[in-house]
């Protein structure tokens, strides 16, 4: 199903003097750990992708639009929030909904999609391979996700997956540091459209797969983070997430056991409006909740976040819960 019609996309990540060396589902890959050299300078707009022709359409989310209604957001903190209603075909917030940021963990849902792409009729699992990617999506495990980045060509999966849903924001990390996945640039305007994608395109197995893991996130990511931040930790039962978080260093202050819980209390709140293009923040903390929430996977949430250089994770995870709890959603959903 791939093409030869060359792919029209962005092909930076960022700007930055120098960038922190990235940590924690922030997307090393084999890199070591030292901090890398500049980015390449980002253009000031978007590329416009059409998909290929028998491939994907695109699934339609308005780049810009003012949210219907505001979410407030912790002052210091750049948010990018989408909503989708599946069942009314209606989106209840689009704040930020094209502001770019560094992507962390959650380009594992391209790896994933790309992972699959070719495997039809029948889209089997090896045995080797299942654990792999069952623990990349349902625990975050860079391992994993760096061994499939790297058999696939690495930057070249962000090209094929741009073209193939149609995403307008979604930009290569920088062609220097090739195995840094987490620096992949990504939209929540984009994370929609990849759940759509998953939810209303996607080959039955492919997305039976993939949402039963999201559907069966662990409270620990393998790099003994707690991912429980955001989505797990505001709505009920059936709800699926994807976490990413990056810039926190390689061991958490707190070790994630289970059962622990967030902490309490963030900064003050101010209403943000929506924003256009930039390139993403390769300096600041990033925490990113996204996934579905409700029966039949109803609402696309995606709360795309960046902190101010220096931000603990637990000051950034409170942060991100108190966004999400916000949110405009049923109280039936809410915890």
């Amino acid at each position: 199903m791939r093409s030869a019609t060359p792919v029209r996309l962005l092909v930076t990540a960022a700007t930055a003097a120098a960038v922190l060396a990235v940590a924690g589902c922030g997307g090393k890959g084999e890199e070591p750990a030292a901090v890398p050299q500049a980015a390449a300078p980002a253009p000031s707009a978007p590329a416009s992708v059409d998909p290929t022709p028998g491939e994907v359409q695109s699934l339609g989310v308005a780049a810009s639009s003012p949210a219907a209604t505001a979410v407030p957001v912790p002052a210091g903190v750049t948010a990018g929030i989408v909503i989708y209603d599946r069942q009314a075909g209606a989106y209840l917030v689009q704040q930020r909904a094209s502001w770019r940021f560094r992507s962390a963990s959650l380009v594992k849902l391209l790896i994933a999609l790309d992972y699959f792409w070719n495997k039809g009729p029948s889209y089997s699992v090896p045995a080797a391979d299942q654990p792999k990617l069952e623990i990349m999506l349902r625990s975050s495990d860079d391992s994993a996700a760096t061994g499939f980045w790297k058999a696939a060509g690495q930057r070249d999966v962000v090209t094929r997956m741009v073209q193939r849903l149609g995403l307008q924001d979604t930009a290569l990390p920088p062609a220097s540091q090739p195995g840094y996945w987490g620096y992949t640039a990504v939209s929540a305007g984009d994370l929609v459209r990849i759940y759509r994608y998953i939810l209303e395109k996607a080959p039955a197995p492919v997305r039976e797969f993939i949402l039963s893991n999201l559907h069966a996130t662990t409270k620990c990511g393998t790099d003994h983070y707690d991912q429980s931040f955001g989505i797990p930790s505001t709505f009920k039962q059936p709800r699926a997430a994807k976490q990413g978080w990056s810039g926190f260093g390689d061991n958490p202050a707190t070790p994630c056991v289970a059962g622990a819980g967030l902490p309490a209390g963030a900064g003050g709140a101010e209403f943000v409006p929506a924003g256009g293009t930039n390139p993403p923040d390769m300096m600041g903390e990033v925490l990113h909740t996204t996934g579905t929430v409700g029966a039949d996977d109803r609402y696309i949430v995606a709360v795309l976040t960046v902190h101010p250089d220096g931000t603990q994770f637990a000051k950034a995870a409170a942060a991100l819960t108190k966004i999400t709890k916000s949110l405009p959603l049923p109280a039936s959903t809410k915890l």
